[in-house]
């Protein structure tokens, strides 16, 4: 016959503590119907997603199954920042009409052709000298004037 003890030892078959036993209300009589519980996570911590069994600790993860299990790092849909220029936070250029969008190559001086002398056209764009084109040089843009359009 049994006593209830194994192997000489008595067990004794005690309650949790109030402070261990999901039993208890920590909240008192506001809570919901429920009552207090245990929600289990909806899938396992990143700690336990590889090598957690003993085979899975003895061969390496498959680079498919790490790959699918990172988060992508998604871009705000707006960037922050004033919109002004090129850069966020207006470290960059400011965006407007009067830059060009296409880069000038090495300038060359040339005599006032024109015959309106107040003319900014002093210089000729001989290409891009296989980028030999000093700093200066290299922030000169064309812009192209609505009458230019029609010449083409």
């Amino acid at each position: 016959m049994t006593d209830g003890s194994i192997s000489g030892q008595d067990i004794e078959f005690d309650l949790l503590p109030p402070d261990e036993s999901l039993d208890s209300d920590l909240l008192g009589e506001d809570s919901d119907d429920d009552g207090p519980g245990y929600s289990p996570p909806e899938r396992r911590s990143s700690e336990l997603s590889w090598g957690f069994t003993a085979r899975e600790a003895r061969t390496r993860e498959p680079l498919a199954a790490r790959l699918a299990r990172e988060v992508p790092e998604h871009e705000p849909e707006e960037p922050m920042g004033d919109g002004i220029g090129d850069i966020i936070g207006t470290d960059g250029e400011i965006l407007d009409d009067q830059v060009g969008s296409v880069r000038a190559g090495r300038l060359i001086w040339t005599e006032p052709g024109n015959p309106d002398p107040s003319s900014d056209f002093w210089a000729s764009d001989i290409g891009i000298d296989n980028g030999a084109a000093s700093a200066e040089e290299a922030a000169i843009h064309v812009v192209i004037d609505e009458g230019d359009y029609d010449r083409q």
